[in-house]
């Protein structure tokens, strides 16, 4: 295992739980944003998208490229530091409309848990 590889698994080791809570990221996470605020929303969506993007291109090309087993981890942390990116700013956009991370990740649950108890987690639409 190369040098790469053991800091990826000691990376995964050290992050896989925490004790944050969606409104002290949130909190922490405006405390480093830094753009336009007459173009809060805009520039804010663009990010979230953009970096929903990189996630995605990351994925594809490991269905396209493979990777042995020891080079899977690497690119899980590589992966993880773009769902990190799209983290911030959820965050970010939330705060910026005036909403509580902690009470959206909250709702969104109540949400799916009311769909799956329904039957419908399934299907498409918002007024499942």
């Amino acid at each position: 295992m190369n040098k790469l590889e053991q800091e990826a698994k000691q990376w995964l080791k050290e992050n896989r739980m925490s004790s944050i809570t969606g409104t002290q990221y949130q909190e922490q996470a405006c405390s480093t944003a830094i753009f336009p605020k007459e173009k809060a929303t805009e520039y804010l969506t663009l990010g979230l998208t953009g970096e929903a993007g990189e996630i995605a291109n990351k994925v594809k090309k490991f269905i396209r490229d493979g990777a042995a087993q020891d080079e899977y981890e690497a690119k899980k942390i590589e992966i993880a530091y773009e769902i990190g990116d799209v983290m911030w700013y959820c965050a970010v956009l939330a705060a910026e409309m005036g909403m509580n991370l902690g009470h959206v990740m909250e709702n969104n649950l109540r949400k799916l848990a009311d769909r799956k108890d329904r039957g419908t987690l399934s299907g498409s639409g918002d007024n499942r």
